[in-house]
């Protein structure tokens, strides 16, 4: 699947992703999802690290190894019609990267999103 990946930009649109979506925390990784931001077709995806990571070069590894990460997850296993926060952790620099992939994969089928930008056990009845 096809998915352009926009990016979130502005420090409201990471606030509004936090205060309004779900979370799902992972041993390399947080993922957090809010609905409706990215409009029907699309998706965007945020990166943050803070310094509980590290130094820079330690954030800026986790950065980069997160960007690829999303690169090769999203466009299989995200929902569109939703903006994405994944912020690393301090095992994410040093984290095998197959198992930060595995994270992503797993947080990922934990928030449960369907396209529709509702929470899946919502659209089942089970809410």
């Amino acid at each position: 699947m096809d998915v352009p990946l926009g990016r979130l930009v502005r420090r409201s649109e990471y606030l509004r992703v936090a205060k309004t979506g779900r979370k799902a925390a992972m041993p390399g990784l947080v993922l957090q999802a809010a609905a409706d931001g990215a409009g029907p077709a699309g998706l965007r995806v945020g990166i943050t690290a803070s310094r509980k990571v590290g130094n820079a070069v330690l954030r800026n590894r986790a950065r980069r190894r997160l960007r690829e990460a999303i690169r090769l997850v999203f466009p299989c296993h995200a929902a569109p019609g939703h903006d994405y926060v994944v912020i690393a952790r301090h095992t994410t620099p040093s984290r095998p990267f197959a198992e930060l992939q595995r994270d992503m994969v797993r947080a990922l089928a934990r928030l449960k999103l369907d396209p529709a930008g509702r929470p899946a056990d919502a659209v089942d009845g089970r809410s």
